[in-house]
């Protein structure tokens, strides 16, 4: 299975027999250019044009939203809904936030979206809690910051750990968030070198939690 990171919270990832990509994003004036990918599958966490955008998005592919359980192409995929902010917190895109679980090639990934709380509740760690990959949302702002994302991998206890939804050089200057050295430093990964792409094995999988940053890639 390979893993690619097309900006913000959009990664592909691709099997044997199926291409799913989370969270696509379209919209002008924030930073990262249009997407042009293709997909047999798209889940979207929430409604935001920076998470739900299938402009860009090539085929007719099945578009997921909201809880529920799915098999596709071989994927297992199920959507967890995730608890709002505290009242008086910033609502925003993230006041309903659906996360996916996706189980492909003994391997089983979870896509956080854009998580507005931690510590996960326990009906939401039941249901993720399994996760090989987990790809975490680390900006603040709008989701949840370093600490809080370090306080989810904790619990989740993934092999590898993606962080998402922070500031890049595309993005600076146009949205409010975070570096990603933040996370970094939270679980001592400062020297983490960014890849182009990842491809996991359930036998490549790391024998401890392991911080792997990705390039973002037009596709």
């Amino acid at each position: 299975m390979e893993l690619s990171w097309l900006g913000h919270a959009c990664f592909r990832v691709r099997g044997r027999d199926v291409a799913i990509v989370t969270d696509p994003y379209e919209g002008a004036g924030w930073g990262y250019p249009p997407l042009a990918t293709s997909a047999n599958v798209v889940t979207i966490s929430n409604d935001h044009p920076h998470h739900a955008g299938l402009s860009g998005i090539e085929g007719r592919p099945r578009v997921l939203r909201g809880p529920g359980e799915y098999e596709i192409g071989g994927a297992l995929i199920w959507g967890v809904r995730t608890a709002r902010p505290k009242k008086g917190a910033d609502r925003g895109a993230a006041a309903r936030n659906t996360a996916f679980i996706i189980q492909l090639e003994e391997l089983t990934i979870c896509h956080l979206g854009d998580l507005a709380e931690a510590p996960l509740t326990t009906e939401e760690l039941a249901q993720i809690k399994d996760a090989d990959v987990l790809l975490v949302p680390v900006g603040g702002n709008c989701t949840i910051n370093a600490s809080q994302a370090a306080e989810v991998v904790a619990q989740v206890e993934p092999k590898l750990i993606v962080p998402m939804h922070y500031a890049t050089e595309a993005t600076r200057g146009q949205l409010a968030l975070d570096e990603v050295d933040r996370f970094c430093k939270e679980l001592g990964a400062t020297d983490a070198a960014p890849r182009s792409r990842l491809s996991i094995t359930p036998t490549s999988l790391p024998a401890e939690p392991t911080v792997v940053l990705l390039e973002a890639r037009r596709g």
